[in-house]
Order: structure tokens, then C-alpha cells, then sequence
């Protein structure tokens, strides 16, 4: 079995704010469009035009509809709230205590003592899925092509790549999010953007109960408040401060009407 290291130089990861992010799945198709052509062999797809498309895919955007609690049905008591869409990206979270690391049988998973990244050495995998079994957040993919695992890399090479120019070298996730709902850090240094921002917006880490510590952070969603629509909500305020032009006509329009 593969071990830890007992402690990292730094902790890399990214920090997703689930607030922002739009899930339009660029930062999936970026990350599988780096990843085929850069580090390790390529991410395979097997009928991708048929009746039953499968691939590896290292980075993945599930949506999910959030309805509060105290929704008002029709005829029902209760404030009304509109549900609310998150989108919710996934991948691996570089974990402190990585149990897909100390499951591996040959060492081919393995997390790097100078920046806490967690990959695998496809050419010591055997493909067993021991990994896959462990991870609680299912961020291991088989390649069927490859018969080896594959995992996000943090684009190792790209972000340590002298050759392309600065603002390239990060992750191909965050470098493609129109968003900018992914940022790219050192978790482990208190004074880095990354940390500052999960401080102010109180990130949490997820499944926080598997104990695994994972070092990427989500930002989680801000409350949607309702807008009023009783008389208290004026359409001209959108162009505050000045009430002008057609929405200020509009507004005073609908206002007669009513």
C-alpha cells in the first residue's frame, strides 16, 4: 500500500464558488481538451456517437434543484420562495488524507510532498479500481481504452510551464470558467487569495464526515431573495440612479396602467 507524506509544502487546490458558477460546462470540456493532449495518455471515449456514449472525464457539473422547505404549494400556508438552481462541479479534491492513495496496491496513486497534489503513474496502475472503491466522491475515472485510472492532475503541465505565458498557468478549469466561479491556489498559506476567499465567504470542505480533509473549498451559494411584486418593486430602480430612458418610461407606463 502507498503512503502520505506527513506533511505537504504546500496545498494547491481550487476553491468553487457555487454562487457563480452557471454550469455551462466549460471548464469540463477545457479540462478534457488539455488533459487528452497533455499529461498521461489520452482520455478516451467509447461510442461517443451511439446509442450508449461512455468516456473518462476528469471533471464533471451535476445541476440540482433546491426547493426550500417552506415552499407554498397552491392552497398551501407559508411564505412563497422560488426554487433555486445550483450547479455543482466535481472532481477530485487533492485530500489530505487521500484514501484512494493508501488503498493502491502497487504506489501508482500517490500525493506529491511539495504541493500536495494527488496522481497517478499509469504506468504502475493495473487498473484494479481499488482507488474508485475508496474515494467517497467518485472523482476516479477508468479509462476503458487505457484500462488505467485517471484523476484531475491540477494541470501539473501547465502550471509549472515556463513556456506559456503567465496567466495560462493555471488549470485549464479556471483558465476557461467565464464566471470566474473556479480560483487556483496555495490553500496552505493563510495570506494566499485563495484562503482569503474562502475565509470571507465561509467555504466549506464536502462530506466533511469521511474525514479524508480535502483541500479544494466550494464558496457555497448566496440565498435568492424573492423580488415583490405587491407594489413595493418598481421596474425603473434597475437603472438607478437615474430613472431615465425607456425603463424610466416603462415603469411610470405600467404604473398608470395599474
Amino acid at each position: 500500500m502507498t503512503t502520505l507524506p506527513s506533511a505537504t509544502r504546500k496545498k494547491l487546490g481550487l476553491v468553487i464558488d457555487l454562487d457563480t458558477c452557471v454550469g455551462c460546462h466549460a471548464c469540463v470540456v477545457a479540462c478534457k481538451e488539455w488533459n487528452t493532449g497533455g499529461y498521461g495518455a489520452p482520455l478516451s471515449d467509447q461510442d461517443a456517437y451511439g446509442a450508449s456514449p461512455s468516456g473518462a472525464w476528469l471533471n464533471r457539473v451535476h445541476s440540482f434543484e433546491i426547493t426550500p422547505a417552506a415552499t407554498r404549494c397552491k392552497g398551501g400556508q407559508g411564505p412563497a420562495q422560488s426554487a433555486q438552481i445550483v450547479h455543482f462541479p466535481k472532481s477530485c479534491l487533492h485530500c489530505d488524507d487521500a484514501p484512494c492513495v493508501t488503498v493502491c496496491p502497487t504506489g501508482a496513486s500517490y500525493k506529491r510532498a511539495e504541493d500536495g497534489i494527488v496522481l497517478v503513474d499509469e504506468s504502475m496502475c493495473i487498473g484494479c479500481g481499488l482507488c474508485a472503491w475508496a474515494c467517497p466522491y467518485g472523482a476516479r475515472e477508468m479509462d476503458a481504452a487505457a484500462g488505467v485510472m485517471k484523476k484531475c492532475t491540477l494541470c501539473v503541465d501547465r502550471i509549472y510551464n515556463d513556456n506559456i505565458p503567465e496567466p495560462d498557468q493555471v488549470p485549464a478549469c479556471v483558465r476557461a470558467c467565464p464566471a470566474s466561479a473556479r480560483h487556483f491556489g496555495d490553500l496552505g498559506d493563510p495570506g494566499s487569495a485563495v484562503s482569503k476567499l474562502v475565509a470571507e465567504r465561509g467555504g466549506v470542505d464536502l462530506m466533511p464526515e469521511q474525514g479524508t480533509r480535502p483541500v479544494n473549498k466550494y464558496l457555497p451559494p448566496r440565498a435568492k431573495a424573492d423580488i415583490d411584486i405587491d407594489g413595493n418593486f418598481r421596474l425603473a430602480e434597475l437603472a438607478m440612479p437615474e430613472a431615465t430612458g425607456f425603463l424610466g418610461w416603462l415603469d411610470r407606463a405600467l404604473e398608470r396602467l395599474g
